[in-house]
């Protein structure tokens, strides 16, 4: 039997809308003839869940990290490229760090350094590092339906875009939203909004106001899921009973539905609902639960909580879970530069990025590995790109796409290892350069997703998942 992939809702009259799309009445959609139907149901694996993770932790630094300070200093370079940290070694003999990272340190054994990363898509461009589609894109601040799936949005494309059990959550808020935009990359792109990540929403706040743009203070908050707090005297009975009256005028919804204006507003709606009468889910955004000093060791901060969250998401059987910390200087002027530092590099780093990045990193690395989770989760550290070998007059460094780092822990990496290398300055590829396609070529084998898995666009033109990248097979166990 022919199946339609999208939403099974039903009319008032019981049908669901996927029982309406007969093969005798395809035509009425409007362009989605019975070939784009046959290939949309193709491109779907039976089994994509058969690799060593299972699910993915990403800690995304928005902004491009200044990688040559963090996993690939250059101590012998002149000290206008070196900077001010030193290295120090690790529980890997040869994979020195930097000397601000120490508790990463003693986890190295079960990590791979990637040195060697570089697109040519133009700075602070996320589709990349998210998708792997390496295009210069002239306008960064709008979401287009025209872009590749992010490697979430292609886990909850696999997973069937199932709404009380998502497959992608995104924390914790959506790319850019400190910056008042949206930022491309994180999106289900042209497979439709319904294959979006669950988004959660913040309110961040600090203890003080900072007394200088240069000196964050610590952001705390809690990343919520929207709309699924129930209001006094609503019990989940009477809420589904509403659920039923909102059916009867379905009909109308769906011909509207049909034009595109209402499928992200219901794809929420649905999400809002399933969450509410599912409690798995919602329950791990519940932190009272946790031992006060595990809270702790994740520190009190908004990525910090965000990525306890991410732990306990993943004992929920998320596959793709997202956890940014992103900049919140426009929207409401606490933090200026975050990882994009064109000024005062050393001291953020010194102060807050590296210190804050190692305890949370190292805390989730802990808790993964305590609960046997380590053996079947993949953690990232990564950034949209890197920045410039030399140092800039205002002690910082500015954007560079040529060269850079990420890390990649846990299930399916061959701990103890370095791949690739850059060149004296950090500045370009010296062995074994690497794609942002092929990180995430590693990243979809490394979930035992086949990275030559095929998508199909709104023209029905197949696309790569990987975009022509290749898996990183010697850092994979």
């Amino acid at each position: 039997m022919l199946t339609m992939l999208g939403s099974p809702r039903q009319f008032c009259d019981g049908i669901t809308r996927r029982a309406t799309l007969q093969a005798g009445s395809i035509a009425a959609l409007g362009g989605f003839g019975l070939p784009q139907l046959l290939q949309a149901e193709q491109s779907r694996p039976d089994q994509p869940w058969n690799g060593k993770a299972k699910s993915v932790i990403c800690l995304y630094l928005l902004g491009g990290a200044p990688s040559q300070d963090m996993y690939d200093l250059k101590p012998d370079a002149s000290a206008d490229v070196r900077g001010e940290f030193n290295p120090i070694p690790t529980n890997v003999p040869g994979m020195d760090i930097c000397e601000l990272l120490p508790k990463h340190a003693q986890w190295m054994d079960r990590s791979a350094i990637v040195r060697s990363i570089n697109h040519k898509a133009g700075c602070h461009n996320c589709i990349p590092s998210y998708t792997g589609w390496e295009v210069p894109q002239t306008n960064l601040l709008e979401v287009s339906d025209g872009i590749p799936p992010s490697m979430g949005s292609v886990c909850e494309y696999l997973s069937g875009g199932k709404a009380d059990s998502p497959a992608y959550v995104y924390m914790p808020c959506y790319l850019g939203w400190g910056q008042l935009f949206r930022r491309p990359g994180p999106e289900a792109g042209f497979l439709g909004t319904r294959f979006n990540p669950l988004y959660t929403e913040c309110s961040p706040y600090v203890s003080k106001p900072p007394e200088q743009a240069y000196k964050p203070q610590p952001l705390r908050g809690m990343p919520q899921i929207p709309n699924t707090a129930l209001k006094d005297g609503i019990t989940v009975d009477r809420l589904n009973a509403r659920q039923s009256l909102l059916q009867q005028l379905d009909a109308e919804q769906f011909r509207l539905e049909r034009q595109g204006t209402l499928d992200g507003f219901n794809r929420q709606q649905e999400r809002a609902w399933g969450l509410l009468t599912s409690s798995q889910v919602r329950d791990a955004f519940d932190l009272d639960q946790v031992d006060p000093k595990v809270r702790e060791r994740y520190t009190p901060t908004l990525f910090g909580q965000s990525a306890l969250i991410a732990r306990r998401l993943v004992e929920t059987g998320v596959r793709f879970i997202n956890v940014t910390w992103d900049c919140y200087w426009e929207r409401l002027k606490l933090q200026l530069h975050c990882w994009d530092t064109h000024s005062q590099n050393f001291n953020l780093m010194r102060d807050y990025n590296l210190p804050y990045l190692d305890a949370v990193y190292s805390a989730l690395m802990q808790d993964l590995d305590e609960s046997g989770l380590l053996d079947e989760t993949l953690v990232l550290v990564m950034s949209d790109f890197g920045r410039t070998p030399k140092i800039n007059k205002n002690a910082g460094r500015d954007h560079w796409t040529f060269c850079y780092s990420m890390l990649l822990s846990g299930a399916g990496i061959k701990g103890g290892t370095v791949y690739g290398a850059s060149d004296g300055q950090a500045a370009y590829p010296a062995i074994n350069p690497v794609s942002t396609s092929d990180i995430c070529s590693t990243i979809y084998e490394t979930l035992g997703i086949d990275h030559k898995t095929h998508v199909y666009d709104k023209l029905g033109r197949p696309m790569s998942i990987s975009h022509g990248g290749s898996p990183i097979r010697d850092i994979m166990a």
